[in-house]
Order: C-alpha cells, then sequence, then structure tokens
C-alpha cells in the first residue's frame, strides 16, 4: 500500500495540473498566421500563463491584452498582462473590460484575434450594460455567489448584465475571424459558459436569467431587473452572421486532468475510478455523499474493491445561510462536511482541491482529510460543526495542520478530490 497517503494524493493533484498546462494545450491548436494582424484578448485565472506560452510558439507579430487576477502572473514581453480583483469586480476590471473592446474595434477581414480564456473571466471582465454600474454588477455577483446556484446558472445572468460577456466581444471584432482557446472550468465544458462566454454566444434569453434570479431567490437592485425586463439585455444568438467565422476549442478541462491523475494512481499499482467530472451541488451535500462511498468500500468492499483510489471533479456551490460567515471556499466545506461523516474510520485519506491553487477567500488550494482529521481539530480546541455552519472550514483545517498549499497553478480546470481507502 501506499506509505505517504498525503505525498501520493499531492502527486496526483499536481499531474491533473499538469496535463491541463496551457503551452503543450495551446501549441496543438494554434490557428494559421492571418494575412493581417494578429490580435490578444483574453480574461481568466490563467490568462497571463496562457498568453507567455502563446508568446513562445507564435511565428509573426503579435500583439493585445490579457486580464488576470491580482496577484503574481506569469511575464509576456509582447502581451500587455492587466490585473484585476476576484471573485468579486473592481474599477480596474472594469478598466480592463473597455481595453479588450477597444482592442478589437475596427478590425478587418484579414485580422485574426486569439481570445484566451479561463474560469475566473467573468469577474475579472465588469462591463456593465445600459444604464447598470459598476456597483450594480458589483451587486449581482455577491447575489449569485451566495445563491448556491450551478455556475452554469450564474453565468446566464452574468452575460445578460454585461457588454462584453455572451458572446459579445467577438461581436465587436466583426469582421475579424476570431478564434478562442479555452481553458474550461465548467462541469460538462461549454464553451459558452467559461467566464461568462466572451467570445462564445449560445441561445439563453433575459427570461432566462430572470427565472434563475427568482429560482435561487436573489435580491438584486430594481435597476438590474428593469434592464433584464428590456430589450437591451437581449445578446446576439448563436445564428448571427458576425459569428460565422469564429472557432473555438476547450484545450484543457478537468476530464483530461482528472484521465491523467487515473494512469499515474494506475501505474502505482491502484485501482482507480472516476465518479465523474462534472459534480455539482451543495459542497457539504457533495461531501456526504463522497463519504458515504468511501465508507462503503472501507466497510463492506463495494461497489469497488479496496484497496482504491476514487477520483472526481466538477464545481460544487456554498450556499451562504445568514449574514455571518469565515474563511475557506467549497472544497474546504466540502471536505470539512466528508471528515466529519469518516470520523474514527482508519484507512481512508482524501484531498480536495481547486486547480487553481487557491480555494475560495484564502490562499490555501484546499485541505487533507482523514480518519483522524475531526479528532485534530477537536485537540486544537475547534468545534468541526459549527465551523461547517459558519462557512468557516478554513480554520478548523489550519488548526489541524491539514491545509493543502500550492500557490498559483497557472491553470483552472475546477475541482480536483482525490479518496484513496486502504
Amino acid at each position: 500500500m501506499i506509505d505517504n497517503p498525503r505525498a501520493f494524493l499531492a502527486s496526483l493533484f499536481h499531474e491533473a495540473v499538469k496535463a491541463a498546462d496551457p503551452l503543450a494545450a495551446i501549441l496543438a491548436h494554434l490557428p494559421k498566421r492571418p494575412k493581417g494582424r494578429t490580435i490578444v484578448v483574453g480574461a481568466g485565472k490563467a490568462a497571463s500563463q496562457m498568453a507567455a506560452a502563446l508568446e513562445n510558439v507564435w511565428e509573426g507579430p503579435l500583439e493585445g491584452t490579457v486580464v488576470a487576477q491580482h496577484g503574481a502572473v506569469a511575464a509576456c514581453r509582447r502581451i500587455e498582462v492587466l490585473q484585476a480583483a476576484h471573485p468579486v469586480p473592481d474599477t480596474a476590471g472594469l478598466f480592463a473590460a473597455r481595453r479588450l473592446l477597444g482592442l478589437v474595434d475596427g478590425l478587418s477581414e484579414d485580422d485574426l484575434v486569439i481570445a484566451l480564456i479561463s474560469g475566473g473571466g467573468s469577474s475579472l471582465l465588469p462591463a456593465p450594460a445600459g444604464d447598470l454600474t459598476l456597483e450594480d454588477e458589483i451587486a449581482v455577483n455577491r447575489a449569485l455567489l451566495a445563491s448556491g446556484a450551478p455556475i452554469s446558472a450564474m453565468n446566464v445572468v452574468r452575460k445578460h448584465v454585461s457588454r462584453i460577456k455572451g458572446g459579445r466581444l467577438a461581436y465587436s471584432a466583426f469582421p475579424a475571424k476570431v478564434v478562442s482557446l479555452i481553458v474550461s472550468d465548467i462541469p460538462g465544458d461549454n464553451p459558452a459558459h467559461v467566464a461568462s462566454g466572451p467570445t462564445v454566444p449560445d441561445a439563453s434569453t433575459p427570461s432566462d436569467a430572470i427565472d434563475i434570479v427568482h429560482q435561487y431567490r436573489m435580491q438584486l437592485p430594481q435597476r438590474v431587473m428593469a434592464h433584464l425586463a428590456s430589450d437591451a439585455a437581449a445578446a446576439p444568438g448563436p445564428d448571427h452572421p458576425a459569428f460565422a467565422n469564429q472557432q473555438h476549442h476547450v484545450i484543457a478541462s478537468a476530464r483530461v486532468s482528472l484521465e491523467a491523475a487515473a494512469s499515474k494512481a494506475r501505474a502505482a499499482g491502484i485501482d482507480t475510478f472516476i465518479l465523474s467530472d462534472a459534480i455539482e451541488g451543495e459542497a457539504r451535500d457533495i461531501g456526504l455523499m463522497h463519504a458515504a462511498i468511501a465508507r462503503e468500500v472501507r466497510t463492506r468492499n463495494r461497489p469497488f474493491p479496496a484497496p482504491s483510489l476514487i477520483l472526481s471533479g466538477g464545481e460544487t456551490t456554498v450556499s451562504i445561510r445568514g449574514e455571518s460567515f469565515g474563511k475557506g471556499g467549497r472544497n474546504s466545506e466540502l471536505l470539512l462536511s466528508f471528515a466529519i461523516a469518516i470520523d474514527g474510520l482508519a484507512g481512508i485519506h482524501a484531498l480536495a482541491a481547486d486547480t487553481d491553487g487557491r480555494d475560495g477567500s484564502e490562499h490555501n488550494a484546499g485541505a487533507f482529510a482523514d480518519g483522524a482529521s475531526i479528532a485534530r481539530m477537536r485537540a486544537a480546541g475547534q468545534d468541526p460543526r459549527a465551523r461547517l455552519l459558519g462557512h468557516d472550514a478554513y480554520t478548523a483545517f489550519q488548526a489541524a495542520g491539514d491545509l493543502f498549499e500550492t500557490g498559483p497553478t497557472g491553470t483552472n480546470v475546477n475541482d480536483f478530490r482525490a479518496i484513496l481507502i486502504e
């Protein structure tokens, strides 16, 4: 069996991240050089790394701007890297969105726009539509983050209060050709939902956005609701002529990363099973589901024979209950729920982390858990159930010495979960 379960699980995480490396993925999807200019635009947590990779392999003139979140970024020589806030938009993002729209304005059919899109781009590109303000878009984002809505539903709302999302950036580039290279953090890998699809349109409508607002009982500013009810909220559909000369490629995804981790585990002699790369739902509930499967394997040798490894991905959500909440993100909340459910059961080791290297509000990627995690938390003066109810999983795992920290990874293919069962 594995001598050091934590080191083994960490190695699988790094293998998954390696499989989403922008350089190899971009090299496999390079468009042909155009007769005219090549303009690069982009946004997301992997934006600077994607831009640096493109610079390394592109032969010919290249110019443009990408937007990454505040913090460390990859150095670029020809492509400008701007930075903005995530997960709540700021004025730097407002400037960046205007910059991208300005770059694609006035292009010709001989020009090429390469769009480098990755998860996180929604908040990095605030561009309030109509009479809306940045404060309105911030209010929308805060309500979405607290709603418990899946990411695909969140992005339907976002793209109908924006003048850059929902394919509008590509629409503004017409008649230039637009090729989008996308690192997907969306369960199911629908390219129109990654970063709210600035260059990829979909068929969703403002009515769909209003339905989502009501379904998840969000309280949005009256100006936002009025905008959604107006004709100005409609985005150009996929059949619009402006999108006829467009290509998009999902160059990295959770599926590919989980398969890479599974191959590494199998090479080490561990029977490995991928539950799904598109699991969604309330984080604490998904934690209970994973714990139930792990207990069944450990105690009854089903549905998989022990020893075995279970992998899964996707994007869970956290519905904030009440006005008070602590530190952490969806992965640590999921894992605290998991840890409570396997308390005292030896032979189970788990890692849950965000592949971008940051889980929620803090700087850890996620956390480790095993059957003794809850005992370690209590010994450190923590009440695990109270921390879970208060959305403060980070504090509990920090006290137990169970945080998993990697720093920014330069990619983002959503959540990574690995459970090793002896």
